[in-house]
C-alpha cells in the first residue's frame, strides 16, 4: 500500500475529514443520486408486501360470498453476513500538519470519487455471491425487453411492458455507447428523440422519462424504473476513521473508509431490463 506523503498529497486537514465524505458520495454515486428510496437502519429489516390481491366477482342475490385472501411476502434487507465497503489509506504526518487549500479536489476525487465507484459497482451489477449486494441488473422477478439502441421503437416497446406492469417509470439507465447510438436517433421530422429538460439544467427525457448515462451499465443493456419501489437499506453512510496509532513506528496515520448499503425491489416489475440481441 502507498503511503502518501506531503509531496503526493499536500493538502489533507484533519478537521474537514470527517464531514468531507457524505454529502459528495451522494452526490458522486449515480445511483444513489437517482432516487432510490434510502432506508436508514442499524440492523437486518424485513418489509412486508402485498405479493396477491383479492379475487372479487359477481355474487346473485342470497349467493354464498366466496372468499379470497390477500396473499403477503415480505423483502428481506441488510443480513447480519452481508459484508461492507471498506478501505484504508495512510498518509504522513507531515502531510496532516502541512494541509492546506486544495483539500477538496485531493481527498473528495481518492475517498469519495473511488468509494462511490465501487458502491455504483455493486448496486447496479453486483451478483451477490459471497455475501455481497445483489445489484438491479442480477434481481429476480424484473420485467424483460429486447433492446435496439439505434431503433427508438424497442425503447417505447419498453415503456409499453412496464405500463402493461401498470408502473410508470421515472429513469432511464444507458450506457455511454448506447446512449450515443439513442442520441443519434431523428424522428419523422428530424428531430433528435432525446430532448432537454427544461425544468433541469444538464438533464435530458427520453419520451418523458429522464435519462442517466453510465459505464456501470453494460453495453446492450437498458434498465427502465420507477426508483421510488427500488428501496436502498444503508447501514452505515461513508464514514472515515483516523488512527495515528496504527503506523506507530513510521509517523503515519491511517484513515479508514467504510460504509454498508443493501438493495431489493418493492416491486421486482418496478424495473424493465433491455437486452440487445447477443448480449
Amino acid at each position: 500500500m502507498t503511503t502518501q506523503t506531503t509531496a503526493t498529497f499536500p493538502t489533507l486537514q484533519q478537521t474537514e475529514i470527517q464531514s468531507l465524505l457524505v454529502q459528495p458520495l451522494e452526490s458522486e454515486s449515480v445511483f444513489l443520486a437517482s432516487g432510490p428510496k434510502i432506508i436508514d437502519t442499524n440492523g437486518p429489516i424485513r418489509i412486508p408486501r402485498v405479493a396477491s390481491g383479492l379475487t372479487v366477482g359477481f355474487v346473485a342475490e342470497g349467493g354464498t360470498i366466496p372468499e379470497s385472501s390477500v396473499g403477503l411476502d415480505e423483502v428481506t434487507m441488510l443480513p447480519s453476513t452481508l459484508k461492507s465497503l471498506k478501505v484504508i489509506s495512510r498518509v504522513t504526518a507531515e502531510v496532516l500538519r502541512s494541509s492546506a487549500a486544495a483539500l477538496d479536489s485531493i481527498l473528495k476525487q481518492r475517498l469519495s470519487t473511488d468509494t462511490a465507484a465501487a458502491l455504483d459497482a455493486a448496486l447496479f451489477t453486483g451478483t451477490g455471491s459471497s455475501n455481497t449486494i445483489k445489484g438491479l441488473l442480477n434481481q429476480t422477478g424484473v420485467a424483460t425487453g429486447t433492446l435496439d439502441a439505434d431503433d427508438s421503437d424497442s425503447l417505447l416497446d419498453g415503456i409499453g411492458v412496464a405500463r402493461a406492469n401498470e408502473v410508470k417509470p421515472n429513469r432511464w439507465f444507458l450506457s455511454p455507447a448506447d446512449y450515443l447510438s439513442v442520441r443519434k436517433i431523428k424522428d419523422a421530422d428530424g428531430r433528435y428523440i432525446l430532448q432537454p429538460d427544461l425544468t433541469a439544467t444538464g438533464q435530458e427525457v427520453l419520451f418523458g422519462v429522464p435519462v442517466t448515462i453510465t459505464s456501470r451499465i453494460p453495453t446492450g443493456k437498458a434498465v427502465l424504473a420507477d426508483m421510488n419501489l427500488v428501496a436502498v437499506a444503508r447501514d452505515m453512510s461513508p464514514s472515515i476513521t483516523i488512527d495515528s496509532s496504527r503506523y506507530f513506528d513510521t509517523d503515519e496515520t491511517a484513515l479508514r473508509v467504510v460504509c454498508r448499503y443493501d438493495l431489493a425491489l418493492l416491486q421486482p416489475k418496478a424495473v424493465t431490463i433491455l437486452t440487445a440481441s447477443g448480449s
